[in-house]
């Protein structure tokens, strides 16, 4: 702050002619050199002293955060197409009597219920598979033969009924796919019987729903 002060500079510079003339003047000398000596301190201590430095910048005001934005919306299940697949099996007394390939009574109920009924549900037949199944009493050349007849009759069933012959498929399966065995009767009449589940047929239908 004294090394502001206006004036201060020339009272150092006229200490120095005070000092020359120290001898004549006498006590005021004396005064004006001790007071010229501390001015020169001071300007001394001025010259030494680093100028004070800036005060600092405020630190820049952080940026705004930016939300993150929503999650999308989960799209909509999208819904499995209607289908109106099925199959069947005969059973009790649906099979078919021993060495025989004609319906019974029980077994066309059936097919109008589970099978002429289901294709009514259908916007389209992709395929109508139908097997014929035999037991094992009899060679296995007469019993495929015998199968493939059983299947070819509900076919036939089924065309009268209105299915398109073109969409349905027949296999004989022979006696190579038994429902049940009965591996400890020997009675004929008993084993015939036994093995009344094996004389069957399986209709399977696959297409698209309405």
């Amino acid at each position: 702050m004294w090394c502001m002060i206006p004036g201060v500079g020339e009272v150092a510079r006229t200490t120095g002619s005070a000092a020359r003339v120290h001898d004549q003047e006498g006590p005021l000398s004396t005064l004006k050199l001790a007071i010229g000596s501390a001015v020169l301190g001071l300007l001394a201590s001025c010259a030494a002293a680093p100028e004070p430095a800036p005060p600092p910048q405020p630190a820049p005001a952080p940026a705004p955060r930016q939300a993150a934005p929503a999650p999308a919306p989960a799209p909509a299940p999208v819904a499995a197409p209607k289908r109106c697949d099925a199959t069947l099996a005969f059973q009790k007394d649906e099979t078919f009597p021993f060495d025989r390939y004609a319906l019974t009574d029980a077994a066309t109920a059936r097919l109008d219920r589970d099978v002429i009924g289901k294709l009514a549900d259908c916007a389209g037949v992709e395929a109508v598979v139908i097997e014929g199944h035999a037991d094992r009493i009899g060679s296995q050349q007469y019993n495929q033969k015998l199968s493939e007849r059983r299947a070819e009759s509900v076919k036939a069933y089924l065309v009268g009924k209105g299915a398109d012959r073109n969409a349905i498929e027949t296999i004989g399966m022979g006696k190579t796919v038994p429902a049940k065995f009965c591996p400890d009767i020997r009675k004929r009449s008993e084993l015939i019987a036994c093995l009344a589940p094996n004389r069957r047929a399986i209709v399977s239908i696959k297409g698209p729903g309405k």
